[in-house]
């Protein structure tokens, strides 16, 4: 069972972002405060959930917040300030959100920046220990699926609806074939050399 808060007798955020390592569509983050007595046995980081089950979470954890948030910044903006600041600048975009505001952060991973006077706490691999990160992994990750299934719908050859723009060989492979779209970020390296050079 995950932990519930990081400090005691504050009102605590966690937060964490989703799509830092994707070649296509924004970065997400969510920040949430979820209540002290919150239990849930299937919260966990949302990399090692289902789909389906990262979406029934999505609801109770929208339900049963205290408050959330979600923020996210385009492909553009990610390759004007490079994937670290858009990460943060997401988190910050979530916690902008909340209509409660925390006295305490929790941030998964270890590189965050102040947000306002706010004191935080940088805690590596913290999605799989604290349920208030692992709650707001979850909702960075779904509500970016949903975000790039919809780009999908007008993007079909890059498969996003099932890659969520990741670099997958099939992705790599539609890029050569049909070049990037306004949504691919241009300072990551779009393409794999052996792709590049031909070597199947």
């Amino acid at each position: 069972m995950l932990k519930s808060f990081y400090r005691e007798g504050v009102v605590e955020a966690g937060c964490d972002e989703a799509g830092r390592g994707s070649l296509a569509g924004p970065v997400f983050a969510a920040a949430v405060i979820l209540p002290r007595k919150f239990r849930n046995k299937w919260l966990n980081d949302s990399k090692k959930l289902t789909a389906k089950r990262r979406d029934q979470l999505r609801t109770v954890i929208e339900q049963e917040a205290l408050a959330f948030g979600v923020g996210w910044v385009p492909e553009k903006e990610i390759d004007n300030i490079n994937i670290l600041n858009a990460s943060i600048l997401a988190m910050h975009r979530a916690i902008d959100h909340l209509q409660t505001l925390p006295e305490y952060l929790i941030i998964d991973g270890n590189r965050f920046k102040p947000y306002n006077t706010i004191a935080h706490a940088c805690i590596v691999k913290g999605d799989a220990i604290y349920a208030s990160i692992a709650a707001a992994s979850i909702l960075a990750k779904t509500h970016r699926d949903e975000y790039m299934k919809k780009l999908h719908e007008a993007y079909p050859h890059y498969g996003w609806d099932r890659n969520m723009g990741y670099p997958t060989r099939a992705h790599r492979e539609a890029l050569m074939k049909y070049g990037p779209t306004p949504h691919h970020r241009r300072s990551f390296r779009l393409l794999d050399e052996q792709l590049r050079l031909g070597f199947y």
